[in-house]
């Protein structure tokens, strides 16, 4: 199970970075699976060109982000920033891209400017979550054969789908679709309505390891807040909602459930501040990130990594 600190702190030993992971690979793979985060420490990684250089060493095969669920810019090649979001607002503790049919194994982010205050990248050890879940709630959703995400592309709240998709043609965005189990909706007016339905737990394809692993509490209509819930329902309707997550047949989810998994989030969430220069590699199936509200000018960046693909329904 994952070591006692999160993320695992591993500092350089006066040599170059390329140098340090060879003779370190196995025991820092061995950490990874442990504890699902390691924390790279005075390798000098503050230049896009030096975390472009870090992001061939550390991941095997690269990946890229594809149906989209925040605005981010891409920076070179799988090189991102990391979400674009106001800098007073947190970012819930998630694990990327968990409703797709492929997602990365590993994400590496890079810090070339650290904040003035805040900004942390919080992880969690989703196994933990998992198991601080009652056993009757995890059961619920496997009973009603998961969760649902509904989204809602539109470019006056959240991503449109031609930035979440990466393209501007309707049929490239309904082949993906097709391939990646995605029910979709075109509306009149161009905006596209998509379903799909995921298991709340995966097992990691190596450890075998199962963990809470889902975008339910990240978009329950909840995570939009009382207020702006409430006028977003009566100007679009729940089914206008830019995201909600409902139970696998459709049967809403009631807050205080999502509250439960919050909470085991909230337990399980620990926080080191960024120093310029920093490595985070974190396990996307073993540990979820987020991100605290932040001051002064934070330059975060993330490439994504050895790809996972979900097995198919039996």
């Amino acid at each position: 199970m994952a070591a006692a600190t999160l993320p695992v702190v591993l500092e350089a030993e006066g040599e170059p970075l390329a140098a340090w992971w060879e003779r370190h690979r196995a025991r820092c793979r061995r950490l990874l699976a442990e504890a699902g985060a390691l924390l790279l420490r005075g390798f000098q990684a503050d230049t896009l060109e030096s975390f472009g250089r870090a992001r061939e060493l550390l991941l095997d095969r690269p990946g890229s982000y594809v149906e989209g669920a925040t605005p981010r810019d891409r920076l070179g090649e799988h090189v991102y920033t990391s979400t674009n979001f106001p800098a007073a607002e947190p970012i819930a503790l998630h694990n990327e891209n968990s409703y797709a049919m492929s997602w990365p194994g590993l994400l590496l982010f890079g810090c070339l400017q650290e904040p003035e205050s805040g900004g942390a990248t919080p992880v969690a050890d989703v196994r933990r979550v998992l198991q601080r879940l009652p056993v009757p709630l995890v059961d619920e959703f496997e009973r009603r054969g998961g969760w649902l995400l509904r989204r809602t592309y539109s470019d006056w709240f959240g991503l449109g789908w031609q930035r979440a998709f990466g393209t501007t043609e309707r049929a490239e965005v309904e082949k993906y679709c097709r391939e990646a189990s995605v029910e979709t909706e075109w509306q009149a007016d161009g905006v596209l309505r998509t379903r799909q339905v995921r298991p709340v737990t995966a097992r990691h394809p190596y450890t075998g390891e199962r963990s809470w692993f889902n975008h339910v509490h990240f978009w329950h209509p909840s995570a939009l807040g009382s207020e702006t819930r409430e006028l977003l329902e009566e100007e679009y309707g729940p089914q206008g909602l830019p995201y909600a997550t409902c139970y696998g047949d459709g049967t809403p989810i009631p807050d205080e459930t999502v509250a439960r998994i919050r909470a085991a989030f909230d337990a399980e969430t620990r926080a080191t501040p960024w120093r310029r220069g920093d490595l985070l590699l974190i396990d996307n199936m073993l540990v979820a990130h987020g991100r605290q509200p932040f001051t002064g000018d934070r330059r975060v960046v993330v490439a994504m990594g050895n790809p996972v693909e979900r097995a198919p329904a039996v």
